[in-house]
């Protein structure tokens, strides 16, 4: 069996510092591709079960693109993935202001949050993986978090396809942590995911307001547009009528995962099953988090095309972001995401593709 290789290219300058493109080759036919702007997946190159290899998610073409402001195309966000309500939280009797970038709140850490900065890398490969690890050090007060916080995300793809994003940060005073990757998913290729089908291993979520922030405790998804606990053609679920849908265009919500059937507490636990409309690539994604955010790319509208020149349209895609859950800084009933010096806040997720068999 051919061993996994990385390496990486230049891709040109960012904030006047250069940037790489990191390639993982599984050796079997899967391959990813890493920028260090905003430790980004740029590409997810995936065989189908006829052995056509096409990359399942959605990517700009340059690095000025990149830089310019865009829906978080495959970025690790962060500190806070998701919304805090107002931009502010109150944390060990000193409240914090976020800078706020979305509706009146602050989104994904704010406007010059983990996507718009240049990670530190360096590759490793052994008989069975390749591994790209991305460094960052957040000041103490950047975006207005506090502590200054160093946080490592390891991409690692091994030779059943698997693409594993292990998250690992650490600071010197006490903070709120939150992070996931923001990839834009279409196993078709054909910029339309509303023939997909998808599962949510989910019995609840949470309903939000106007601006995206949640009303209350979770809800209960039986009965309801949300109930994806069997497979849904996303199409179908988003024409029903249903208030929440209309709120946020589509999906835009958390589900709460259930949690695993056996191991240790934390340990990984299927979130979601993605299907392409003819079943020729099966996404599924596994993950630590307690949460799972659902964006069927509600707000794209074609401003953004990839290398190849097509447009990036509405529900063109869906995001499977795994995470904690929004605003948990202020909502103490939720799994709490602070972290305190001395600790390591880790989390894994793994994309499988099952389809490629055993």
């Amino acid at each position: 069996m051919p061993r996994p290789t990385v390496h990486r290219t230049p891709f040109g300058s960012a904030h006047g510092t250069g940037t790489g493109l990191w390639t993982l080759d599984s050796g079997t036919g899967v391959r990813a591709e890493v920028l260090t702007y905003g430790a980004s997946l740029h590409r997810l190159t995936v065989p189908d079960t006829a052995g056509t290899a096409a990359s399942v998610v959605r990517s700009l073409a340059t690095i000025d693109d990149y830089t310019g402001k865009h829906p978080y195309f495959g970025a690790v966000v962060g500190r806070y993935a998701n919304r805090i309500a107002h931009g502010r939280f109150s944390l060990d009797g000193a409240t914090h202001h976020i800078p706020a970038n979305d509706r009146g709140h602050a989104l994904h850490g704010g406007p010059d949050g983990f996507h718009t900065k240049v990670w530190d890398a360096t590759g490793d490969s052994t008989d069975t993986t390749a591994s790209v690890r991305l460094t960052l050090h957040s000041p103490d007060g950047d975006m207005g978090f506090p502590g200054a916080l160093d946080v490592t995300v390891t991409y690692t793809l091994d030779t059943t396809g698997t693409l594993a994003v292990d998250y690992a940060s650490v600071t010197d005073r006490a903070t709120v942590v939150n992070l996931t990757n923001h990839a834009y998913f279409d196993l078709a290729g054909r910029g339309d995911i509303l023939g997909h089908r998808l599962e949510v291993d989910a019995d609840t979520y949470l309903p939000v307001d106007g601006d995206g922030i949640p009303l209350g405790p979770p809800a209960g998804v039986r009965g309801t547009a949300f109930d994806l606990t069997a497979a849904r053609v996303l199409g179908e679920r988003l024409a029903l009528d249903d208030e929440q849908l209309r709120v946020a265009g589509g999906f835009d919500h958390c589900w709460v995962l259930r949690e695993p059937d056996a191991g240790p507490a934390g340990g990984l636990r299927r979130a979601a099953r993605l299907t392409a409309p003819d079943g020729a690539r099966v996404l599924e994604v596994w993950t630590t988090e307690p949460g799972i955010q659902v964006y069927t790319a509600n707000q794209l509208d074609g401003a953004f095309t990839d290398a190849d020149g097509r447009r990036q349209e509405r529900h063109g895609a869906v995001c499977l972001e795994t995470q904690h859950l929004p605003d948990s800084p202020n909502r103490p009933d939720q799994p709490s995401t602070v972290l305190r010096p001395g600790g390591t806040a880790r989390s894994r997720t793994e994309m499988r593709f099952p389809h490629l068999g055993p």
